[in-house]
């Protein structure tokens, strides 16, 4: 699947801001690659669209927990399973989400910093 499609499928976008879509053919390219987008500036689709055409899980480390499970909510709503582990999670709740995330087929997984 190529970019654009992706961005059509599930942002309903169909062009990207600038810079993103060099960022996201680097990435696909399996380069080494550091964004520096302001805020606003649509960083987490630079990162995503690589992940919805690669196999594989992508493993995304923030320490802003609402951000987190804002992106993790706002995927769930476009049928992309994703899962986020933070710091506040009972070890009971995570082992379940964890044995959840290895057999489940999930996309993604954002982790907090003291969970990675």
């Amino acid at each position: 699947m190529h970019p654009i499609e992706v961005l059509e499928r599930y942002w309903n976008y169909t062009s990207f801001r600038p810079l993103q879509e060099d960022i996201i053919n680097s990435v696909l390219e399996n380069e080494d690659t550091f964004a520096l987008l302001p805020t606003g500036g649509g960083k987490s689709i630079c990162f995503q669209v690589p992940a919805m055409i690669k196999d594989g899980i992508c493993i995304v480390v923030s320490p802003l927990i609402a951000l987190m499970k804002d992106q993790v909510n706002t995927l769930k709503q476009k049928g992309v399973k994703a899962i986020a582990l933070t710091s506040g999670m009972p070890y009971k709740e995570l082992d379940t989400q964890l044995d959840n995330c290895i057999y489940g087929n999930y996309k993604f997984l954002y982790l907090s910093p003291e969970r990675l």
